[in-house]
């Protein structure tokens, strides 16, 4: 029940299925898992039949200049400019990922949306589903939540490449959109009235647990850059050893002092390198450059700023020891952040409202919801994701387990679309 004393309805399961189903079909990969970058063209595709579901269902749907798109549904006892309630998360994957990230929290926020229509449910505030653009940040971290809590410059949005080499603006423009308007996104503190996000924990604390529902209570901070090291280009078989200035060898001693890096840090401190770069690429060619784009991560900004010091310090020391030469650019800091505590008593509530055993945890993956946590009160409800798998083919959470979790969100975003 709601302030309005009105139930919330609940989910068509069925309809939730088929959805995550047929959209895990865009950028299906060999393996079972799904590779669907943003402006890619199984993102085209996704897009596509978004489009013509919300055409089914009568609902608005916008896109913004930098591929945010709201899924609208007006309040009939609204006043003019009422802050509307958001519900989403991101349709865009890793490389080979899996077929819920993201895409459970958008598809459920896309359900709510259209069970609030179908039952005609009075209320008071519009509700908005919202499915962020490339939060996986082949282009930038959390790069569709962060321009709409911060807004990105030109000369920034300039700068951009994928992970791939692309520009961000050439992919804009391959979509049909005008670059400029992606910097006209950002969305003022108190424009929007709440937020939720539906997501798969990517771990394994509820499964151990037994809990159907994660109530989550903070964000993991992220930092993201990439050192480049240059040696020398040689011949590989006519260069003795001890005379070589390989960038790639220094790379690899690197990455091995990477876990010693994030230990000196905190024992929850991680650091990661998920791409290489090499010239020039032959088998035969002592490489000249390395490039290593690095993700490191903890739930505290000091420690973030510490782990990012302590790898430069490792990296300049490898360089020395190599005869290389080494540069350090950052890309992002995303600020640890913690979530609002109503939102989270309201969605411990509402799941205990439908016999849910909860749980409050951390999440140590990045979210959307911590750039959306800076507009407004923000609340994160997690489902067990199955041996903890997630960011691979294997990730799955089972249908009871999305449904549920689908319920938890409409109940949630009713009740405050009717306060």
């Amino acid at each position: 029940m709601t302030s309005s004393g009105t139930p919330a309805p609940t989910v068509s399961a069925a309809r939730l299925r088929r959805d995550l189903e047929h959209v895990a079909g865009y950028g299906a990969t060999a393996s079972g898992g799904v590779s669907r970058t943003s402006f890619s063209e199984a993102d085209r595709q996704v897009r596509a039949w978004l489009v013509n579901e919300c055409e089914q269902a009568g609902l608005a749907l916008r896109t913004d200049g930098i591929g945010n798109v709201f899924i609208r549904l007006e309040a009939r006892d609204a006043a003019a400019g009422t802050p509307p309630v958001w519900a989403g998360s991101h349709l865009d994957s890793v490389p080979e990922g899996g077929r819920f990230d993201g895409a459970l929290g958008s598809l459920a926020a896309l359900e709510v949306v259209r069970r609030l229509a179908e039952e005609d449910v009075p209320l008071r505030r519009p509700v908005e589903a919202v499915i962020f653009a490339d939060e996986e940040g082949s282009y930038h971290h959390l790069l569709g939540s962060t321009a709409v809590a911060h807004g990105f410059a030109a000369d920034e949005l300039a700068r951009l490449r994928g992970r791939d080499g692309d520009l961000l603006v050439d992919a804009l423009e391959g979509m049909g959109w005008d670059p400029g308007a992606a910097t006209r996104t950002a969305v003022r503190p108190g424009d929007v009235h709440a937020y939720v996000e539906l997501h798969i924990e990517q771990g394994s604390v509820l499964e151990s647990a037994g809990a159907g529902i994660g109530v989550v209570t903070a964000i993991v901070g992220m930092g993201g850059g990439h050192l480049e090291f240059r040696g020398r280009q040689d011949h590989a078989g006519t260069t003795p050893m001890p005379l070589r200035r390989d960038a790639l060898r220094g790379a690899g001693d690197l990455l091995v002092r990477l876990p010693e890096a994030a230990r000196s840090v905190s024992e929850t401190a991680v650091a990661t390198c998920g791409i290489l770069h090499v010239e020039p690429g032959g088998a035969n060619v002592v490489p000249g450059l390395a490039r290593v784009q690095l993700d490191f991560r903890d739930s505290d900004r000091t420690r973030i700023l510490e782990l990012e010091e302590a790898i430069v310090a490792a990296a300049r020391d490898v360089a020395d020891r190599h005869g290389l030469e080494v540069s350090y650019t950052r890309e992002s800091i995303t600020d640890p952040v913690p979530l609002n505590p109503r939102m989270q008593d309201l969605v411990a509530t509402v799941a205990a409202d439908q016999g849910m055993k909860t749980l409050s945890l951390p999440s140590g993956a990045g979210h959307d919801a911590q750039n959306v946590a800076k507009l407004a009160p923000t609340g994160m409800i997690f489902v067990p994701s199955v041996d903890g798998r997630s960011h691979s083919p294997a990730e799955l959470t089972t249908w009871e387990d999305v449904e549920a979790g689908a319920n938890v969100l409409l109940a949630t975003v009713h009740a405050l679309a009717t306060e």
